[in-house]
C-alpha cells in the first residue's frame, strides 16, 4: 500500500512516513531472511499498567495482553538480505493473534530503511528509523545509543564475562519463540529459529525517553545476556485476516 503525504513524502509500510526518492530505490526482499550478528538480551519485570499502556502497544492488542516480564534487545546484524543494520527493540508479553497466543514487538528501531519497509510487509513489524552509535570494547564496557532527530532517546551500557555456551532456540517450545505483528487489517504468526553462543552479561546503565521507547528502567532487572556469532532464519510468516472478535474472547 503506498499512501501519499506531501511532494516528497510517501507512507510505505502503513506506519511512518518516508522519503519518495529513497522509496523508489528500496529493493522488494521477501522471506526467508538469513541473518547473522551479535546482541544483547535483557529480561525485566515491569508493572502490568505500564505494559499495557505505556509500551506504544496498538489499543486493539491491550485486552489479550498477558505476562508481567519484558524483553528488550539490542541486535547489531552484521549480514541481512537487507545489509547489514542495527536494531533496538521490546517485547511487552503476549497477545491473541487469530486466536493464537504469540509474542510482539510493540516498538522497534533499525537503522536501514530497507529493513522498515520490507520488516513491515513480510512481518507486519512497525519498525521504525533511526541512528545508532555504537562502541564496543571501551574499558570491557559496550554503549549503546539510540538516535532520532538528532537526540538520543535511549543510552546503555552493558558489560559481559564468563564462558561462552552453544544455544538453539530449537532448545525452547515454538510457543516461547512465535511472535504475532498486526498490520492494514491483516495478522502476520512466524517463528524465527536461531543458534550461537551466549555469555552472562549485565546492564550497567541507562537512560530511556519514554516518549520514544517503553522506559524499562522502571522494573526490575532479571537477567541480561549477550549473544554471539549467531545465525537467524526469519521464514515466510502465516498470514490471515484481522479477527478481533475471536482475540478479544
Amino acid at each position: 500500500m503506498l499512501e501519499i503525504f506531501g511532494m516528497n513524502e510517501v507512507s510505505v509500510d502503513g506506519w511512518h512516513k518516508v522519503d519518495r526518492l529513497q522509496t523508489t530505490q528500496l529493493p522488494v526482499l521477501p522471506a526467508p531472511w538469513q541473518l547473522t550478528g551479535t546482541g544483547y538480551v535483557m529480561a525485566v519485570r515491569l508493572p502490568e499498567r505500564q505494559l499495557d499502556q505505556d509500551c506504544f502497544l496498538d489499543e486493539s492488542l491491550r485486552a489479550s495482553r498477558l505476562g508481567k516480564i519484558a524483553y528488550v534487545m539490542f541486535v547489531d546484524y552484521q549480514t541481512a538480505d537487507c545489509g547489514p543494520y542495527r536494531e533496538l527493540l521490546f517485547i511487552p508479553g503476549s497477545c491473541l493473534f487469530s486466536g493464537k497466543r504469540c509474542l510482539t514487538i510493540s516498538k522497534i528501531y533499525v537503522s536501514s530503511l530497507s529493513s522498515v519497509v520490507n520488516g513491515a510487509r513480510n512481518w507486519g513489524i512497525p519498525k521504525e528509523h533511526c541512528e545508532f552509535d555504537v562502541r564496543y570494547g571501551a574499558d570491557g564496557i559496550d554503549r549503546v545509543r539510540a538516535i532520532k532527530h538528532g537526540k538520543v532517546f535511549a543510552d546503555l551500557h552493558f558489560t559481559n564475562s564468563g564462558m561462552r555456551l552453544p544455544v538453539h532456540t530449537s532448545l525452547a517450545p515454538a510457543r516461547f519463540r512465535t511472535l504475532g505483528q498486526q498490520r492494514n487489517g491483516l495478522t502476520f504468526i512466524y517463528t524465527p529459529r536461531a543458534s550461537g553462543h551466549l555469555r552472562r552479561a549485565a546492564l550497567l546503565s541507562a537512560e530511556v525517553d519514554p516518549a520514544h521507547f517503553p522506559d524499562f528502567t522502571r522494573g526490575k532487572h532479571l537477567l541480561t545476556c549477550r549473544i554471539s556469532d549467531f545465525c537467524m532464519q526469519f521464514p515466510p510468516a502465516a498470514i490471515q485476516p484481522l479477527d478481533l472478535e475471536g482475540d478479544l474472547e
